[in-house]
């Protein structure tokens, strides 16, 4: 499956994404995309000028300047191996906060990925704030890779949380799969899908205070089982012809804590995940499964958006700062 044609590329300084070219060539190649490398430096227009204006001698904005064209030689630098092999590639220096011009320009330019190294930091947790800010409000899929990113995805996880009655969650679990096993099929990796299910408030159930016979507790929790596996094979049937290369885990337990043990388990490079939408709150927020997820996990991350997502970072002023 051919889905990603326009690749954003974050090269900023505070991110290892050295380390992601290979896994870029590698996917721009076989989905036949074009790639844009972005720099963002984090000053607002003018203040670099300012700021050196009051070097003696100096001519702030000549300055400014040079300083925009050292980054833009470094991006070009970055972009010939991958000019070298045939792939379509721009690069583009903007000022500003770095993810909100990251999404200026994915609105703008119509970008369907994005892909950065995770922050430069040695302490947990391993996906920083400009990270999260991206993966909460990019209209986009952000994929996120780790420091030992490999060219080719190993071992990847699928995590889904199927529910027929939910229309956008059911269509993002879907758009889930789709990726995991297009991915799985591209780099010749494994893919586990996973669903972890729990019967809410079982251990209040259970209490003595709660006077709940313990085997009407057991049915209530095998009847939810069997709900919740039904709802994972009708998900899964569509992807019968994935099988071979798939398998699918049905587990009790916390989502959040199901999913981050098999990644330390099962040494899961690549994990696949949605992000979902709170009512009642202006813009968009990762889930609290999903933030828990990423606040645990080292493993390159694809973070997906539900259909209909729009992003709260607008396209107001999109030029200022910006030179292409």
């Amino acid at each position: 499956m051919r889905r990603f044609k326009k690749i954003l590329v974050v090269c900023d300084g505070q991110s290892g994404f050295e380390n992601a070219f290979d896994r870029v060539a590698w996917f721009a190649r076989t989905n036949g995309a074009e790639v844009t490398l972005i720099d963002v430096i984090e000053t607002a227009e003018g203040d670099l000028a300012r700021r050196f204006s009051a070097l003696p001698g100096a001519r702030g904005h000549e300055i400014k300047d040079h300083v925009i064209d050292v980054r833009r030689a470094r991006l070009d630098a970055l972009a010939a191996p991958l000019r070298a092999q045939d792939i379509p590639v721009r690069s583009t220096v903007q000022m500003g906060i770095p993810f909100i011009q990251i999404i200026r320009r994915v609105l703008r330019e119509g970008h369907d990925l994005v892909v950065k190294g995770a922050q430069c930091a040695s302490a947990r947790p391993f996906l920083g704030g400009p990270d999260m800010h991206l993966m909460r409000k990019c209209p986009c899929p952000v994929w996120v890779l780790n420091s030992s990113a490999e060219a080719r995805a190993r071992h990847i996880l699928a995590a889904v949380a199927p529910d027929p009655e939910d229309r956008v969650r059911n269509g993002l679990n879907r758009t889930i799969l789709e990726l995991a096993t297009s991915l799985a099929r591209q780099d010749g990796a494994r893919l586990d899908v996973l669903n972890a299910w729990e019967l809410p408030e079982e251990s209040t159930l259970r209490h003595s205070l709660a006077r709940v016979p313990a085997e009407q507790v057991d049915q209530l929790v095998a009847a939810e089982e069997r709900q919740s596996a039904w709802r994972l094979h009708l998900l899964t049937a569509d992807f019968a012809r994935d099988s071979d290369m798939m398998r699918v885990l049905h587990i009790k337990g916390a989502a959040a804590d199901m999913i981050a043990e098999h990644v330390e388990a099962e040494g899961i490079d690549t994990i696949v995940m949605g992000t979902v939408a709170r009512t009642g709150v202006g813009g968009f927020f990762i889930g609290n499964t999903a933030e828990t997820v990423l606040n645990r996990v080292s493993a390159s991350v694809l973070a997906v958006k539900p259909g209909g997502f729009v992003s709260p970072v607008t396209l107001d002023r999109i030029t200022e700062g910006a030179r292409t």
